[in-house]
């Protein structure tokens, strides 16, 4: 265990704390078992060892490991817990519990007989953690950490901070906030940058390959995380890959399943489990009519990427904008809002407000005659009546 605090400590000591996601100050750190859920790349471990370095000082009372540590080939992880609380220790924090074989089981355990000792785990595969969070109901609070916003990604690589906007604000109070961040930046200027390299943290350690490393991620998700806690084959993952393959070209895609089957050489219900699986893992989202709930029994109405960048690395050529720009909205939204698809305009959020995607030009055509209808237009850096500035939906959060 030795060897463990001092990689624990190096970590720490290592990290920067100048930036900090919005849910740092989200999460009530004194619970006692919380799970962070998040698709790789996200900031998770980041955001760990912040906690570590910023808010817990005594060093013998915490510890940081990986679980796809060595030292777990053959030291279950109830032993090194145990270990840690006789030795003093108060704050375990666990990063990619998905590595470990039997992990909520375990947490579950520990949580049980050690009352004192505080624990934070997360997953880079938000298909595992919810399954898990099935055996630590009524024990584990699990969070979502997303990519980063418009607004983080200014913060993060240009230091300029920005307050978090709700909804009714951006909707309805808008000559109101635009003028604090005109003051400040371009946003169009911004905009653009981070719809290709901007919603994963690790666009700061080189730009230049982050296409690729994004790329390789998606790899890891589709042969790692969906072998491993789906059980499906390689030829299934073959079938998967052909399938996103023909998405990335054509989304937002209004599903044809018995087409994409055939294109993809599968079944209707394996096509619809492998869609289910690909939102899970962040791939790609559902647009529905209702917001009940996804399941692989039933049809997305829409499909999308995840987000931008996604579109961008699987594109050869530049994505198409008014996909780019439906795309960002959705990826924003979903973070705090339910998004339905609705008869008129592009996305009905809160079953509220009607929002309306387009170019500067847009009218209001398409939604006239509904309460609460928006346009969200690209181009923009003003607000004109309820024709609202698109990249002012990157400040939600």
């Amino acid at each position: 265990m030795e060897r463990l605090k001092q990689i624990s400590e190096s970590r720490k000591q290592h990290i920067e704390t100048h930036f900090s996601r919005f849910l740092m100050s989200n999460i009530h750190w004194e619970d006692r078992l919380i799970g962070i859920s998040g698709a790789r790349g996200s900031g998770k471990t980041t955001m760990l060892l912040q906690r570590m370095k910023g808010s817990l000082i005594y060093d013998e009372e915490v510890l940081y490991v990986s679980l796809d540590d060595i030292y777990f080939a053959e030291n279950p992880l109830v032993y090194l817990a145990e270990e840690f609380y006789k030795k003093g220790g108060k704050y375990l924090f666990l990063d990619e519990v998905h590595k470990y074989p039997g992990w909520s089981r375990d947490l579950k355990n520990i949580y049980d007989n050690l009352p004192d000792l505080n624990i934070v785990f997360t997953s880079s595969s938000a298909l595992d953690i919810y399954k898990g969070a099935f055996d630590l109901s009524r024990r584990a609070v699990i969070y979502y950490l997303p990519g980063l916003s418009l607004r983080e990604f200014i913060d993060l690589k240009y230091g300029i901070k920005f307050p978090v906007y709700s909804i009714e604000q951006i909707l309805f109070e808008p000559k109101k906030i635009i003028p604090e961040i005109l003051d400040n930046i371009k946003p169009l200027k911004y905009f653009e940058e981070y719809l290709v390299k901007g919603f994963y943290p690790f666009f700061m350690e080189s730009e230049n390959s982050y296409s690729d490393r994004l790329l390789n991620i998606l790899n890891l998700v589709l042969e790692v995380d969906l072998t491993t806690i789906f059980n499906i084959d390689y030829y299934s993952v073959i079938k998967i890959k052909k399938m996103l393959s023909v998405l990335s070209r054509v989304v937002p895609y209004k599903p044809n399943i018995e087409k994409l089957a055939r294109q993809t050489g599968t079944t209707r219900d394996s096509l619809l489990k492998y869609l289910y699986y690909l939102e899970k893992a962040e791939v790609v989202k559902w647009l529905s009519k209702n917001t009940f709930g996804i399941n692989y029994l039933n049809k997305p109405d829409k499909l999308y990427l995840n987000n931008t960048n996604l579109m961008h690395a699987l594109n050869d050529a530049n994505p198409d904008k008014g996909t780019l720009r439906e795309t960002f909205i959705l990826n924003q939204l979903l973070v705090k809002h339910n998004v339905s698809y609705p008869v008129k305009g592009d996305f009905l959020v809160d079953n509220k407000y009607l929002i309306e995607v387009g170019r500067p030009s847009k009218n209001f055509r398409q939604i006239s005659g509904v309460e609460n209808a928006f346009i969200a237009a690209d181009g923009i850096e003003f607000s004109d009546g309820r024709k609202i500035p698109l990249w002012l939906f990157g400040f939600l959060y």
